[in-house]
């Protein structure tokens, strides 16, 4: 048995799906005397950009000495990434035997696999006798597993966009609600600009519950060069790549500042040093497969694409990628997200993809996008899969292939990788 593989303990719990509530987890945690109590927490909630605070929030806890743990989702290639004990990601037996301890409780409790990872990371960080925890909203916030933790002194908003509106709604006002649940009365809670109406949505429910909302500005481009950012007080280099940092790191700064009011043993050199170290993978990520350069983005929403093709565009403007008309992508969309929509804000004329499906998933087909969108029907091309894709002949000297759509996408090619 290969002990990064969990299928056999998570499996029993699919048919379940997804089901938000928080009833059936704090009951199970109950049951095992709490471990969510023994440890304080921070949490992140929003659409896009959630990981990038919460990675960097935890890596300038780190450079602090603090006890400090990490929990996101999804994972890229395996579920040991979504539990950090420390700097490093929980032990694949140590996540199986946590699983394997979870089982009968799980059963009983008619857990989904989501509260089932989350009731094991909050049994590691306890008895890793962690002081406090990065938590990373799976999905809305209301009603999601991490919310359950009882003391989330700081929460940070990353952009509240459209995504998910299946189950939080078909507006922003709406989804902006469900991401405002996290709040709890004397929290302190952390947000970038967000759109008027999603804005209002914060303020009224932060209002209302007794927390206190705090507006940051988005970083600026420091004076000592491009790769300097700077943000209420602080310079300091961002080691995630984008201009979407400019954003991220300004809420994760604030959520810091926070944490320093409330007496936790941070200085502005841990934090620089953090934000320097910080690593994310599978967003604006170079590799190579085959020889053959790659940028990967796991952009997988209509805002993620949006952001994506702006940060191409300024790159291409500098000369440091290829100019629009010239990219070739491969993409790979689930068939729940906008794909026309997506497919629209990635190419412009010129452009080429390929279109090709995502193992396990149910997908957007090269016909169906060309039929939704037949002014790009000509630009369009289907392959079996990405490694087919990858594998059809590329001019020499050719710009980096983008590949984007889905985190699943990245993860499967990223998983490939790492075997070669």
């Amino acid at each position: 048995m290969v002990l990064d593989a969990f299928d056999d303990l998570i499996e029993p719990f699919q048919r379940r799906g997804v089901d938000l509530g928080l009833e059936r987890l704090t009951s199970a945690l109950a049951e095992l005397g709490h471990p969510e109590r023994r440890f304080r927490a921070v949490q992140v909630a929003g659409t896009n950009g959630k990981g990038s605070i919460a990675t960097l929030v935890h890596a300038a806890l780190l450079q602090a000495g603090v006890r400090c743990g990490l929990y996101t989702s999804p994972h890229l290639v395996s579920w040991c990434e979504r539990i950090r004990l420390g700097a490093a990601p929980i032990p694949a037996p140590e996540l199986r035997r946590q699983l394997e301890a979870l089982q009968v409780v799980g059963q009983r409790h008619r857990l989904t696999p989501f509260e089932l990872v989350t009731a094991a990371a909050f049994c590691a960080f306890a008895e890793a006798d962690l002081e406090l925890v990065v938590l990373e909203v799976g999905l809305g916030g209301r009603l999601d597993a991490t919310t359950v933790h009882p003391r989330r002194e700081v929460i940070g908003f990353a952009a509240i966009g459209m995504d998910h509106a299946e189950f939080l709604g078909s507006d922003p006002g709406q989804i902006a609600a469900e991401k405002a649940g996290v709040l709890r009365p004397g929290c302190v809670a952390i947000s970038g600009p967000q759109s008027p109406a999603v804005a209002a949505v914060l303020q009224e429910r932060a209002e209302a519950v007794g927390a206190e909302l705090r507006w940051v500005e988005p970083a600026v481009v420091a004076d000592r060069g491009d790769d300097w950012l700077h943000s209420d007080g602080l310079t300091y280099r961002c080691g995630l790549s984008g201009a979407v940092q400019l954003h991220n790191s300004a809420v994760a700064l604030g959520m810091l500042r926070a944490l320093i009011e409330g007496g936790w043993p941070l200085s502005e050199e841990a934090i620089a040093v953090g934000f320097a170290a910080a690593h994310w993978p599978g967003r604006l990520q170079p590799m190579h497969w085959q020889g053959r350069p790659l940028l990967l983005d796991g952009a997988h929403n209509l805002p993620a694409a949006e952001a994506l093709r702006a940060e191409l565009d300024q790159r291409a403007a500098q000369g440091t990628i290829a100019a629009a008309g010239e990219r070739v992508w491969l993409l790979g969309v689930l068939a729940n997200k906008q794909g026309p929509a997506m497919l629209r804000a990635l190419l412009t004329p010129g452009d080429r993809a390929w279109i090709v499906p995502v193992s396990g998933h149910s997908c957007w087909s090269q016909d169906q996008l060309a039929e939704a969108c037949p002014e790009l029907a000509s630009q369009l091309q289907a392959a079996a899969d990405w490694s087919s894709a990858l594998d059809a002949p590329a001019p020499a000297a050719a710009p980096p292939l983008i590949v984007a759509g889905s985190l699943y996408l990245i993860g499967s090619l990223l998983a490939a990788a790492a075997t070669e």
